[in-house]
C-alpha cells in the first residue's frame, strides 16, 4: 500500500474523530457551565467568560484538522 493510499484513509478518520472529540468536550463544557450557573447565578459573567475561551480552544483543534490535514495528502 502507498503511502498517499494510506493518508487518504486515514486522515478522513482522524478527521472524524477529532470532531467526535470536539463535540464530546464542547458537551460537556457547556454542559458544566449550566450546571455551575444553576448552583452560583451571580457569577454569571466569569463563568461565561471562561466557557467561552475553553470552547475557543476546544474548536481550534477542529480547525487545525480541517487547514492542515488537506495540505498532507499532495
Amino acid at each position: 500500500m502507498e503511502y498517499k493510499v494510506a493518508l487518504a484513509l486515514g486522515l478522513p478518520l482522524c478527521l472524524g474523530l477529532a470532531a467526535l472529540g470536539v463535540g464530546i468536550g464542547l458537551g460537556r463544557a457547556v454542559g458544566g457551565a449550566m450546571e455551575a450557573l444553576g448552583r452560583q447565578p451571580e457569577a454569571m459573567g466569569k463563568i461565561l467568560v471562561v466557557m467561552i475561551t475553553g470552547c475557543a480552544l476546544i474548536e481550534a483543534i477542529i480547525f487545525y484538522m480541517i487547514v492542515f490535514a488537506p495540505g498532507l495528502v499532495k
